[in-house]
């Protein structure tokens, strides 16, 4: 880390990294919810098993994630004066996190972050700080992730159900345990891989508006803290578990066995490496919880609570503009203040 940053910008990465861990803590549902509730893992192995492939994801993946959301959604100058827009950002991220924990309802952190972002820069500088052609795919991807997990999963687990319907059901499930910790240790990574880079983006902003780097530039070889601090900071998160949500994701959408588990996180795991692919910040919830629908549609399309389905899918509908609402509400505040 820089050591001419000033004590508010150390705060701010601070405050950064906190996200971070509540991202972890949050979306270890996501990575740990279908290999606990088919009972391949207890809880304890889950968390520590999802959080190591959360920590390495940085060895596999780019940092394109990092530079959408550090510089192509949001026209940040290079003025101290514009951290104040971050740390509002932040603060109506981490809010809208701590909101949908308390009522188990499996939200996006990514775009709460967005939103959060977006909200303030709006409260400071107004529309036209907004780079639109940034937003069209992490907001396309609302859609998108979730129908593209739900489609891979239903196909996935079709195409298994055929290949292993002759064979003996204790040979199925074995095989299936075996084949739920590669699926969920991929799907970690890419949760990981997509959902640390979030933070990489909003630290690397406020290192350019104190002036501490000339462009928002990151990889192996320029500002690898950043890259690890991130990483570690939702690794620990996840260990931490949100076990409100497992249970929300695990068995109330649909009931889960071990081969399920398997197409779910496989399919989620395709899903979130493309998007990381193409710099998309998606959300990972939306990704996981379209596979398990999918999966569970493929077994018997009432067997999937779609209610509980709908419930999550209000939380999603509402997560950017309350957190936008949020953080240029705390933007506001601080303008007031200061």
């Amino acid at each position: 880390m820089p050591l001419d940053l000033s004590v508010f910008a150390v705060f701010i990465i601070l405050v950064a990294l906190i996200f971070d861990f509540t991202n972890g803590m949050h979306d270890a549902a996501n990575s740990i919810s279908t290999v606990v509730s088919t009972r391949v893992l207890t809880p304890r192995q889950a968390v520590i098993w999802a959080a190591f492939f959360n920590f390495v994801a940085f060895l596999i993946f780019g940092t394109s994630v990092a530079q959408t959301i550090g510089g192509k959604m949001v026209d940040i100058p290079n003025e101290h004066a514009w951290l104040a827009v971050v740390f509002a950002g932040l603060v109506g991220a981490i809010s809208w996190n701590v909101i949908t924990w308390v009522f188990g309802l499996p939200s996006s952190s990514s775009h709460a972050l967005i939103g959060g972002l977006g909200g303030a820069a709006i409260a400071k500088g107004g529309f036209h700080v907004i780079k639109l052609g940034g937003w069209y795919l992490p907001m396309l991807f609302i859609i998108i992730a979730p129908l593209i997990g739900l489609f891979v999963g239903f196909l996935l687990k079709v195409i298994v159900t055929w290949m292993v319907h002759r064979q003996p059901a204790g040979t199925v499930n074995f095989w299936s345990r075996i084949l739920q910790l590669f699926s969920a240790a991929a799907y970690s990574l890419g949760h990981g891989g997509n959902d640390a880079q979030k933070t990489m983006g909003i630290i690397l902003i406020v290192l350019y508006a104190e002036g501490a780097i000339p462009e928002i530039r990151l990889g192996l070889h320029e500002n690898l803290w950043v890259i690890l601090v991130a990483h570690s900071a939702i690794a620990l998160g996840t260990m931490s578990g949100g076990w409100r949500i497992v249970k929300t994701m695990g068995q109330k959408i649909t009931k889960l066995r071990p081969i399920d588990g398997f197409c779910a996180e496989t399919a989620g795991a395709c899903s979130i490496f493309l998007a990381t692919h193409l710099g998309v910040p998606v959300s990972t919830t939306h990704v996981i919880t379209g596979a398990i629908s999918g999966v569970g549609a493929a077994n018997r399309f009432r067997a999937v609570r779609w209610n509980v389905t709908l419930r999550i899918v209000w939380a999603w509908l509402l997560t950017v503009p309350v957190s936008g609402l949020i953080g240029a509400l705390v933007y506001g505040c601080i303008a007031l203040v200061t």
